[in-house]
């Protein structure tokens, strides 16, 4: 099993763009930080809540298209260990998507990430807000973000029940809560 190495500096970290080119890749990473089995290894597993998929070619491939959209990839060494979505959305930008191999969590890289991603909508687009739904169910996670200066909005939104594209709830009480931060101009 693949230990976390936190003595790494983030500076080994790369970022780009996702392309087409990565989806299959892209698709198996998120699958592996959220879903089934291998998903337990990390501490993001959604697998005591949705069975199923978590995301499809299709999907990834989707985020990937959209013209408002970027699919930011990690690569440590050329290998991919972590991804996100961020999309413009008017004034504020979505952060979606985000999965970090599950042997891998837990040792900063999350930080990290989100910090890169509010980063790169603050430049690219200049957005005042990133905002984020989640599992409300997800305490834990939901924490980790409010560390983060994600504040929640108690405004809920259904979790798609029927649409399997999406897993499957091994619940009946699954809702989405809007999670917002201020983004401020980098200092740097």
């Amino acid at each position: 099993m693949e230990t976390a190495d936190i003595t790494r500096p983030a500076d080994a970290l790369t970022f780009r763009v996702g392309t087409r080119s990565d989806v299959p890749e892209l698709v198996a990473l998120i699958e592996s930080a959220y879903r089934g089995e291998a998903s337990k290894a990390g501490w993001t597993t959604e697998a005591d809540l949705l069975d199923g998929q978590r995301t499809d070619p299709e999907g990834v491939a989707a985020v990937i298209d959209a013209e408002n959209s970027r699919l930011l990839t990690v690569e440590r060494d050329g290998e991919l260990v972590a991804c996100c979505q961020v999309e413009r959305r008017g004034e504020h930008a979505y952060f979606g998507m985000f999965a970090v191999r599950p042997a891998l969590q837990g040792a900063g890289l999350g930080k990290v990430i989100i910090a890169e991603a509010e980063r790169f909508a603050w430049a690219e687009w200049g957005a005042r807000e990133m905002h984020m739904t989640v599992i409300s169910a997800r305490e834990e996670l939901i924490a980790w973000y409010e560390r983060r200066g994600y504040s929640r909005t108690g405004q809920m939104s259904p979790f798609p029940y029927g649409d399997e594209r999406f897993g499957v709830p091994r619940r009946a009480d699954l809702q989405f809560e809007l999670l917002v931060k201020s983004l401020v101009k980098p200092l740097v």
